[in-house]
């Protein structure tokens, strides 16, 4: 045996990497409370902007009571979709890909990119809307991140 054959023998790991063991009831349970927590923010953010800042937003502030509820709930439903939806990538990434959290992070943070901005390029609402809109998208995308990845550490195991 040559001398690169035996460094190339040498080389090699044993025990190959493992992949992590997801305790599936665990990480959606996370991601339940993940959708919860993403819904819930979307409403404060509504109720700081429209009513701390007074900034039109999602509604016309003169909207009664349950009219002017109608946007605040449809971001929060989004956002609790949003949650479960990053909750299934990364159970999907957990059994399909190398290094999972990094290619979470990745589509993760770049799909909070696009939310973030989109209102401020596409929209046709006054600025303040428009910020307020990207603003709450950013705390809500970043926050679903944040949780999903501490769920997915917590419900795996190596095996």
């Amino acid at each position: 045996m040559s001398e690169d054959d035996r460094t190339r023998e040498m080389s090699r790991d044993p025990h190959p990497p493992r992949r992590p063991a997801v305790q599936a009831g665990r990480l959606w349970a996370g991601g339940v409370a993940t959708a919860v927590i993403a819904a819930l923010i979307a409403m404060v953010g509504f109720l700081i902007v429209r009513v701390l800042l007074q900034i039109p937003y999602l509604a016309p502030i003169e909207g009664d009571i349950i009219g002017g509820w109608d946007g605040a709930v449809q971001l929060a439903i989004a956002a609790a979709l949003a949650a479960l939806a990053a909750t299934g990538l990364a159970q999907l990434l957990l059994v399909a890909v190398p290094s999972p959290m990094a290619y979470f992070g990745w589509i993760a943070g770049l799909l909070t990119a696009v939310a973030t901005v989109y209102p401020l390029a596409f929209s046709t609402e006054p600025l303040t809307v428009r910020i307020a809109t990207g603003v709450i998208h950013l705390v809500i995308g970043m926050a679903i991140i944040s949780l999903v990845t501490t769920t997915v550490t917590s419900a795996s195991t190596r095996i």
